[in-house]
């Protein structure tokens, strides 16, 4: 797992503003590819069970129809143009067809249903595929269907969101109790970079979990990630931020 503190993450790949290359695209996977960065990216499945890369619940801010993802099949998802580019809602098979193991891959596993659907929808995409990854949620539900399921599959815990609130408040201090994370046996955590340095990180490095930043934006927040983290999923506009000897 030396890969995982070895190079930073692109969140949802190298993405631009201008829409050339949308978030969680291939194109944005290519580029990410292209200066030695691992991947970082979201998964959610379809009606009929494909699992699409594509982080909101709602298709709306990228694409031209609204509504609910689950609601649609995988086939009318990937004749979706993202933000009007020449981009389309990938299906996770193609993107690690695309990376072929050259960069290490995080996938978030996102639910808005049963954690069991989208959990054998990435599942069935892994199967075959044999470079560096891990699979990752905020979703103690989820976390729970890979570790009874696929307990072979590397996971981590997403948590310290300082925004949750209501129901997402008590799955993140369940995901990162000390009882869940013993029997879950997670491979790191990743922590929101704004609420660093805190009690609850250090924890959680004192166990010998690698601790990765989420999701660092600017200056200010790469030093933090430097001094508390081991490692960061980074966003920035076309242009990667340095972590140690990489791009």
């Amino acid at each position: 797992m030396s890969w995982l503190t070895a190079v930073p993450f692109a969140h949802r790949g190298l993405h631009d503003r201008d829409g050339r290359r949308p978030e969680n695209s291939l194109a944005a996977f290519a580029a990410a590819m292209e200066r030695g960065l691992g991947i970082e990216l979201d998964v959610r499945a379809s009606a009929d069970g494909a699992a699409m890369v594509f982080h909101d619940a709602t298709l709306e801010r990228l694409t031209a129809v609204r509504g609910s993802l689950r609601r649609h099949s995988g086939a009318a998802l990937r004749a979706l143009r993202l933000n009007g580019s020449d981009e389309r809602i990938p299906l996770l098979g193609e993107v690690l067809k695309l990376v072929d193991g050259r960069v290490p891959v995080l996938i978030e596993v996102k639910t808005s249903g049963p954690a069991g659907g989208v959990g054998r929808a990435v599942a069935r995409a892994l199967a075959r595929y044999s470079g560096p990854f891990a699979v990752m949620s905020f979703s103690p539900l989820v976390l729970a269907w890979f570790r009874l399921r696929c307990p072979a599959l590397r996971r981590g815990v997403v948590g310290g969101d300082t925004r949750a609130a209501g129901r997402a408040r008590i799955a993140d201090a369940v995901a990162l109790s000390r009882p869940f994370l013993r029997w879950l046996g997670p491979t790191f955590v990743a922590y929101d970079v704004r609420a660093l340095p805190c009690a609850r990180a250090r924890r959680i490095r004192r166990l010998g979990l690698p601790l990765l930043a989420w999701t660092v934006t600017d200056a200010t927040e790469r030093a933090c990630a430097a001094r508390h983290a081991d490692n960061m999923i980074f966003e920035a506009a076309g242009a990667p931020v340095a972590w140690g000897g990489a791009p």
